[in-house]
């Protein structure tokens, strides 16, 4: 099965370019997860809880596909000895075109699904930029690197460096929106199957990942 994950936030000129100075005034370096701080944000718990619940009827429709194809493989497996060969091979192309179907619905889902992810994920991430550039200037910043890339070049970094909690909570002030009500996780079970979204862990940190 087909995980998918948050569509990651392309920088496409949301950033100034950096311009080289004799003198910097600052050497405050810090460290951002961009992922994990869009969802952080009311505004992208409010969105993404608002997408899947659009696709769980989908989800519904795509489990119990699902399970009519691995009954029918199950009755093929138990029963296929005890079938003539016209109702055995019948059994075995229904199978396969059951299964033809499921993947294109399948896919189809998680194509829709990413695509509407995506999208919502840019629209909060330029304004998510916006935020950035106050608060580093506020604070003093000459640099801020995103490490939710498996790319990302940093090994190691203090707690202290990470402002991904910070960026979401001024991210709120700005917005206005208010935060959800608090609700149980929605089992994978209601999304798009093949759609698990990655949603950003409870606790705070800033382990950056290892460059692989």
């Amino acid at each position: 099965m087909v995980l998918m994950s948050v569509t990651a936030f392309a920088q496409t000129g949301s950033a100034a370019p950096a311009t080289a100075t004799s003198a910097p005034t600052s050497s405050k370096v810090g460290i951002i997860n961009i992922q994990q701080a869009i969802l952080l944000t009311n505004e992208g718990k409010r969105d993404l809880d608002a997408l899947e619940k659009k696709f769980a009827p989908k989800q519904a429709e795509l489990q119990n596909a699902q399970k009519e194809i691995q009954d029918m493989q199950n009755q093929l497996k138990t029963q296929g000895d005890k079938l003539n060969d016209e109702a055995r091979n019948k059994l075995v192309r229904d199978i396969e075109t059951k299964q033809k179907s499921f993947q294109r619905s399948a896919e189809d889902a998680q194509a829709d699904f990413q695509s509407q992810q995506g999208e919502l994920v840019n629209r909060i991430g330029g304004k998510l930029m916006e935020v950035l550039d106050k608060y580093a200037k506020a604070n003093g910043f000459s640099l801020i690197v995103d490490v939710s890339s498996q790319q990302s070049p940093v090994l190691w970094a203090a707690a202290s460096t990470d402002v991904t909690q910070e960026i979401s909570a001024a991210y709120n002030t700005s917005s206005g929106v208010a935060a959800p009500a608090s609700t149980p996780a929605a089992p994978s079970a209601n999304r798009p199957s093949g759609a698990a979204v990655t949603r950003p862990p409870t606790t705070t940190g800033a382990k950056a990942t290892p460059k692989r």
